[in-house]
C-alpha cells in the first residue's frame, strides 16, 4: 500500500468513525424515552458532595461544559435564567465542568455567577457515563430519573428546545 492510499484510508476511517459516532448519539437522543440516568456524586463549587439521585422528583437539566468552550460561555447565563424561571416548579439545572484544572472554571464563575450547582468532573468520569461527545452537551432527566432528551453542542435558539422539553416533563 502506498503512503498516499494509507493516508486516504486513514482519513476515510476517521470520517466514518465520526459519522457513525454522531448517528449513534442521534439515535440515543431519539430513543431516550426511558433510559435510567447514571447516578454519580461529584464535588460542587461550594465544596459539598452532590449526588444526582438527590434530585429525584425534580426535572433536571444536566449540562456538561468547559471554561475554554465559547458556546458554553454563551449558554451559561441562559441556563441560569431557565433555572431561575422553572425552579419553583420542581426543576433544577446542574452544571458539570470538565476542565482538568478547576481553577479555570472557578475564574470563569467569578465573572459569570450562576444560581445552580456547578460540579467538577476533572477526570471526565461522569462525562463518559453520559457519552458526552461535544461541548457543551445537555441531558434532560425526568422526575423518575430517566434521561429523556440529549443535545450535543449549543447554538443560539437551542434554549427553545430545552424549555419545550422542560415544560413537557414538568407537566408529566
Amino acid at each position: 500500500m502506498t503512503q498516499k492510499s494509507t493516508i486516504k484510508t486513514f482519513v476515510l476511517t476517521l470520517f466514518l468513525g465520526f459519522v457513525f459516532g454522531q448517528l449513534a448519539f442521534a439515535d440515543y437522543a431519539a430513543a431516550a424515552e426511558k433510559i435510567p440516568a447514571p447516578d454519580f456524586t461529584l464535588k460542587s463549587h461550594s465544596g459539598e458532595n452532590i449526588r444526582l439521585s438527590d434530585f429525584r422528583g425534580q426535572v433536571v437539566l444536566l449540562n456538561f461544559w468547559a471554561s475554554w468552550c465559547g458556546p458554553c460561555r454563551q449558554e451559561m447565563p441562559i441556563l441560569d435564567a431557565i433555572h431561575s424561571k422553572y425552579s419553583p416548579l420542581g426543576f433544577s439545572v446542574i452544571g458539570v465542568n470538565v476542565d482538568q484544572k478547576q481553577e479555570k472554571a472557578i475564574e470563569y464563575l467569578r465573572d459569570t455567577q450562576v444560581s445552580f450547582p456547578v460540579l467538577y468532573d476533572p477526570d471526565s468520569r461522569v462525562s463518559k457515563l453520559y457519552s458526552v461527545s461535544a461541548m457543551p452537551s445537555t441531558a434532560i432527566i425526568d422526575r423518575d430519573g430517566n434521561v429523556r432528551f440529549v443535545h450535543p453542542g449549543y447554538k443560539s435558539g437551542d434554549e427553545d428546545k430545552y424549555t419545550s422539553k422542560i415544560k413537557q416533563l414538568i407537566r408529566e
